[in-house]
């Protein structure tokens, strides 16, 4: 039995069946109390400092209220010391300065965060940096589960049902409800003995290597930067058809941009995209016929219709409108290859036909296995090589390709590179 056959058996045994759940309601030790003060977020540290191992550490934000990506909560539990609530916000002082304390406590032993992606940048803003990592919801991605929010993860590892309802609340709310706080706690309630029991499923795996070099890939390498031209993003962009009309969304897009910064708003608040790309296309005059619009009738929109007129009147004299396609920065969209090059799109079709192949044998879902942005990248740019396996695993390594997806997926793509395309009859 090869190394593939040995990891495909012991996966498809060491997942484990969901079972029946008890519900957690309340976290063990009752609510803890909310922190604010530098004297009470100061004492916080020093719980923790008086506990045992690893942290597990979560933290709340405001998506869909606020326009930063700030946290609004930091919750921290540590055996032997509880866990702590901290209003990361709300103290009237250098957030770096005030949670200093808390910072060099956790710079003492693992982090444990699920879908730690999401909290580290937002944690790392207000100086919290995690020595060692480990991430359970990419765990249970490694491990093959099929579902890997926490609730589903607690369920099956630990038979608890855990209370949800706030995760999507407005937590710059201030004061905070205490269902909010108690669902908070209950979040890092579990998180400790649900790192041990996903930990046990990847070493019965073989798989606990791969996930000490995704964890340390995590925790060090920064979230790439977005792209230049985010108003493409505009959710029914795809309706414009023309350079002025789409002049007019870049200019609403930018305006909205400014204010929603400005006011800490979601941009989504300040005017919907909805409204942005109805207003592009309709193309109006004047206020009243703005204000004739879906949206822009409210008074919220009526008050403030001098501002998007003026945007719609700076995109109509602008002399040099964006172009219809976004400039490439890498491969054109996949479906385009066939035509402007087969052979590359013989190469990507082969190469995603071995990875979905490589996938279900390891049980690792292929994203996992390699970026699918890297992979289209090899497939588009490669030329002939007289060594193709030492520049495969070149290309992969420059691109952030980790040494355990390599070694699995190098041997798998050699030979889709020098697939040919079908010649028609």
């Amino acid at each position: 039995m090869d190394e593939l056959d040995e990891l495909q058996d012991q996966s498809a045994v060491s997942i484990p069946a969901e079972p029946e759940s008890t519900p957690l309601l309340h976290p063990a030790d009752g609510l803890p109390p909310l922190c604010v003060s530098p004297g009470e977020i100061a004492a916080a540290a020093t719980q923790l400092a008086g506990g045992e191992g690893p942290f597990a550490v979560d933290a709340e934000r405001a998506s869909g209220f606020r326009y930063s990506n700030r946290a609004y909560l930091i919750q921290i539990r540590r055996t032997g010391a509880g866990t702590v609530l901290i209003d990361p916000v709300n103290h009237g002082s250098s957030p770096i300065d005030v949670l200093e304390p808390v910072a060099d406590v956790l710079a003492s032993d693992e982090w444990i965060l699920h879908a730690a992606d999401q909290d580290l940048p937002c944690l790392a803003e207000v100086g919290l940096r995690p020595p060692t990592l480990y991430d359970t919801e990419l765990a249970g991605r490694l491990a093959g589960f099929d579902r890997v929010n926490l609730a589903a993860m607690v369920q099956r590892l630990l038979g608890l049902g855990l209370a949800k309802g706030h995760g999507a609340a407005d937590w710059s709310k201030r004061p905070m409800p205490d269902e909010w706080l108690n669902y908070a706690a209950l979040d890092v309630e579990v998180l400790i003995a649900l790192r041990h029991a996903i930990a046990d499923v990847l070493a019965e795996q073989n798989k606990t290597s791969w996930a000490a070099e995704e964890f340390e890939y995590l925790r060090c390498t920064e979230a790439a930067p977005t792209r230049r031209d985010r108003w493409r993003r505009t959710s029914g962009i795809h309706k414009v058809r023309d350079r002025q009309r789409l002049a007019a969304v870049r200019e609403l897009w930018t305006v909205r941009d400014h204010i929603a910064r400005s006011r800490d708003i979601a941009p989504g608040r300040i005017l919907p995209d909805s409204a942005i790309i109805a207003a592009a296309t309709a193309d109006p005059k004047t206020i009243d016929d703005l204000v004739a619009l879906p949206i822009f009738s409210g008074q919220k929109q009526k008050r403030s219709a001098h501002i998007w007129l003026a945007a719609l009147e700076t995109a109509r004299t602008n002399p040099d409108p964006p172009p219809l396609t976004d400039p490439q920065n890498g491969p054109p969209p996949a479906v385009r290859w066939s035509k402007r090059k087969p052979e590359a799109a013989a190469r990507l079709d082969a190469a995603r036909a071995a990875l979905a192949e490589l996938s279900a044998t390891v049980s690792v879902p292929a994203e996992n296995l390699c970026s699918p942005e890297l992979v289209r990248r090899l497939c588009w740019d490669w030329q002939d090589s007289d060594d193709v396996t030492a520049d495969v695993e070149t290309f992969l390594r420059n691109g952030g390709a980790r040494q355990w997806q390599r070694e699995l997926i190098v041997p798998v793509l050699v030979p889709a590179l020098a697939v040919e395309p079908v010649q028609p009859e």
